[in-house]
Formats: C-alpha cells, sequence, structure tokens
C-alpha cells in the first residue's frame, strides 16, 4: 500500500515541480516502509537528503497525508531500499511533521529549479568526496596500439614513480578512446603499489559541486583542505569548468598549492590545454606546462586488438570474420565498439544462437546504420562549394575574397558540429590552416546566422542535406 501511496504522491509532484527538478531531486528517493504514522524515505546522498527535506518535504507529507489521513510525518535519511538505516547510523534524519492543513503547494515563482546543480544532472551517488574505481579499468586490460603507446607510457611511469615526473601530467582524445581507462589504471596502480599514498579521482563536475557545496555551507577551508593534502589528485574531464569562473578560481590554487608541495596531478579533457575554450589564459598555460599526451583515434588494428581482449575477458567464442567486420565498421571510438560485441553476445547466449556474420548484421542494424551515416569533412566541403557555386579547391586555396572565404567558413562551421574532429584535424583540411581560424570561422557564422535569416535557412539546409 505504501508503494502505492507513493506512485500517487510522485505523480502530483511531478506536475507541480517540473520534469527538470523531479528528475534531479525526487526520481531517485525510495520508500523504507510506513510505520505509526510515519513515512520513511531515502536518499542516496546527505547533500540530496538535506535539499528534499528543505524544500519539498513539507509538500510530500502533505501529499501523503491526503493519501493517508493517518500519516503524520515523513522521515528522510540517507541510504537506499536495500541498504536499512542501520547501513548510515551517524546521520541523522530529517523529519516532517505535520503542517496546519492550509499549508499551500509551492508556487512556480517559489519552488526551485533544480538546486545548484544543473537541471536534469543527479548528483554522484556517492557521499564519499572521491569517484569509485571501475575494477575493469587497469593496466593489464589496456589493449596499446600506435595511436594510443604515448598516452599510454606516460601513464605507467607516473603510476610506478613515486617522484614527479612531469606535472601535471595531462591525457587528451576523443570520445571513448581511453582517457578515463588510464585515470583509473593509474589510480588502481598507485594504491597496489604504495597503499599509504592518498589518490583522489573525480570528474572536474563533481569538483565543481563539491565547491558550490562549500560555498553555500561556508566551509570552503574544510574544501581546501581535502583537496589539498592528497598525494595525487586525478580530475577527469577538465572541460566541463570551461566558462565557469569561480570553479576555475579555486581550481587554479589548488593546482598551484599541489605543486608547490611536490604532488602529482593527472587531468584528462577532450581537448588539448591550448584548445580548451572558456578556460583563463593562466589555467591553460598551467596545464600545459606539464606532458602533454594526446590518444589519436583507433586503428583497425588496435580495434581488432580490443575485440579479441574483450571477448576474452568475457569468456565468449566470436568467429574472425565477425570480428573483423566489426572492427572495420564501428570506427568511431572504443565504447561503442566495445557495446557493439556486448550486444552481439549477449543476443547469442539469450536467445541460444550461434553468433554468425548474419546475426551480428541482424543485432547492430541501428548501430550500423548510424555508422553507415558517420559524415566526413571531405563530404562537407563537397556539398557546400557545390552550394555555392564554387570549386571544391578553394576549400583548400589561399584566396580570401568574400565569395570564397564565407563558404569556407560555413564548412568548417560544419565539419564541428557534424564530425568529432578537433580543431587542428579541421584545420589541416581546410590548406593546413590553424586552429584559430576554424575558431575564427566558427565564431564568425554563429554571429551572422543570428543577424541573417537566409544565412541561417542556408546553413541549416546544408546540415539536413548532409545528415540525411
Amino acid at each position: 500500500m505504501a508503494n502505492g501511496d507513493w506512485d500517487r504522491v510522485k505523480v502530483r509532484l511531478r506536475d507541480e515541480v517540473g520534469d527538470a527538478a523531479y528528475r534531479s531531486w525526487l526520481r531517485p528517493i525510495t520508500v523504507h516502509g510506513v510505520t505509526d504514522g510515519q513515512v520513511r524515505l531515502a536518499l542516496p546522498t546527505r547533500f540530496m537528503r538535506d535539499w528534499v527535506a528543505t524544500h519539498y518535504g513539507e509538500r510530500i507529507r502533505a501529499l501523503w497525508g491526503a493519501e493517508d489521513p493517518n500519516v503524520q510525518q515523513v522521515e528522510i535519511v540517507v541510504g537506499s531500499v536495500a541498504v536499512a538505516i542501520a547501513a548510515t547510523p551517524k546521520v541523522a534524519p530529517a523529519r516532517v511533521k505535520a503542517a496546519p492543513s492550509s499549508a499551500k503547494a509551492p508556487t512556480a515563482a517559489s519552488r526551485p529549479a533544480g538546486g545548484p546543480c544543473a537541471p536534469g544532472a543527479v548528483p554522484d551517488g556517492s557521499d564519499d568526496i572521491g569517484a569509485q574505481l571501475d575494477p575493469r579499468f587497469t593496466f593489464t586490460n589496456f589493449v596499446v596500439g600506435k595511436p594510443n603507446e604515448f598516452a599510454y607510457a606516460a601513464a605507467h611511469r607516473v603510476a610506478d614513480s613515486d617522484l614527479v615526473s612531469f606535472n601535471p601530467l595531462f591525457l587528451y582524445g576523443g570520445v571513448g578512446l581511453g582517457k578515463t581507462h588510464l585515470m583509473h589504471a593509474i589510480a588502481h596502480h598507485i594504491r597496489e603499489r604504495n597503499p599509504a599514498r592518498t589518490v583522489l579521482y573525480l570528474s572536474a563536475e563533481k569538483f565543481m559541486y563539491r565547491f558550490i557545496r562549500a560555498l553555500r555551507h561556508q566551509d570552503t577551508m574544510a574544501f581546501k583542505e581535502q583537496f589539498r593534502s592528497v598525494d595525487v589528485l586525478m580530475i577527469d574531464d577538465v572541460q566541463f569548468i570551461a566558462g565557469k569562473d569561480a570553479t576555475q578560481e579555486e581550481f587554479f590554487h589548488t593546482f598551484n598549492a599541489l605543486v608547490d608541495q611536490g604532488r602529482q596531478i593527472v587531468i584528462s579533457a577532450d581537448k588539448s590545454p591550448s584548445d580548451l575554450e572558456g578556460m583563463e589564459e593562466r589555467l591553460r598555460s598551467r596545464l600545459g606546462c606539464g606532458l602533454v599526451a594526446d590518444i589519436h583515434a583507433t586503428t583497425y588494428e588496435l580495434r581488432l586488438g580490443i575485440l579479441h581482449s574483450k571477448a576474452e575477458q568475457m569468456g565468449a567464442i566470436v568467429p574472425q570474420k565477425v570480428m573483423e567486420f566489426l572492427a572495420h565498421k564501428i570506427a568511431a571510438n572504443v565504447r561503442e565498439l566495445e557495446g557493439a560485441l556486448n550486444r552481439v553476445v549477449a543476443h547469442s547466449q539469450l536467445v541460444g544462437r550461434a553468433i554468425t556474420l548474419e546475426s551480428t548484421q541482424e543485432v547492430l542494424h541501428d548501430l550500423l546504420r548510424a555508422s553507415d551515416r558517420r559524415i566526413s569533412i571531405e563530404e562537407i566541403q563537397k556539398k557546400v562549394a557545390e552550394h555555392f557555386n564554387i570549386k571544391l579547391a578553394e576549400m583548400s586555396s589561399a584566396r580570401r575574397s568574400r565569395q570564397v572565404a564565407r563558404p569556407r567558413q560555413v564548412a568548417m562551421y560544419l565539419a564541428k558540429q557534424l564530425t568529432s574532429r578537433s580543431l587542428p584535424e579541421i584545420g589541416r583540411k581546410f590548406g593546413g590552416r590553424d586552429h584559430t581560424t576554424v575558431m575564427h570561422a566558427v565564431k564568425k557564422v554563429e554571429e551572422i546566422r543570428e543577424s541573417d535569416v537566409n544565412f541561417a535557412e542556408d546553413v541549416e539546409l546544408l546540415r539536413r542535406m548532409l545528415q540525411s
């Protein structure tokens, strides 16, 4: 009965607070029980518990009281439906007692839109300062090839040495190429070699949330002490703090404090330090002052090696023809490649059919179709040149007349929007131009689109033609 009441309460809450706030704060709630007129709800972190109790507790109690008049109090604790309150004895529950019946629902103007987290973002389920390490992501399970051998060697050097060889180690590359795997592998290796060393690994997003929380609770000194007392600080996806000035300021000072103490810093991002837009110049300079190691797009040989390694870990027998087919067809990133293999093996095990080339194509039809639609820079250049009636060679020429320069800028803009290529890679495709030229082109096209309706329609038409 309790869960049935809660289902109805959730529907009312979602209508009142909106989808974004509901996903961020209310959807993670689990019901622990209803006894003697008291409802006990659980949330995964203390931060979420405090926020929900403060902003939604009374409304939850009122709505539940409407479903069951016996309910007089709502208790919100840290935990989950699977781990009872005994799992968190030191965290006092937040209680919301019955209020006068005249209590009203929060208005759209007064209720929070999602709190300090971005709308729709759910804070990390762990209340620990660092993120959990994935036991699969070790150096042993990392398949080394030409595109990633430099990054792998640099990561291993940092993990093997008690002295700081270069600070920071900055790993960058596209999505799903192995940055996070190497970050986890470094942390695992250091902890195994020397358990006394304090290793803190977390995402830049979580660093920002921790900083915001410290500001809200006026506890920045404790925050600084937590982050500046570690032996190794590892921040994943540092591009997340681009444009967030206060967080960048704190990160810059944390960075300097650790370097001054001779502590190791390891950073990952999707671009090199010099290409991180929205990052302060002094911070970009700091990030690039150690060793910058990039991870290139995978080669066919590396993808094939990754598939063999993954199949071996899974204990699955996959025909060589299927391996070769996957390595050829799914070239975007390793994560997508491994996901495809997981689907193929799971389908075989669940339906009891052998893995064949035909069954693989059938299971992965949506993924293969998307892969076939992947757009190249050459295709973009050709389509834009045809649309603006200029020669394809002009895309790489040195001519700067507006008749040629504007279509070239449009092609650069579309290459940035529709491909996963980095700015330097795009620049090279346009006659060896610098990445700053590509950045200027992107900004210029965005500016003109806002002021010129016809130009905006041209760009949108080209985008649709390329994606169709």
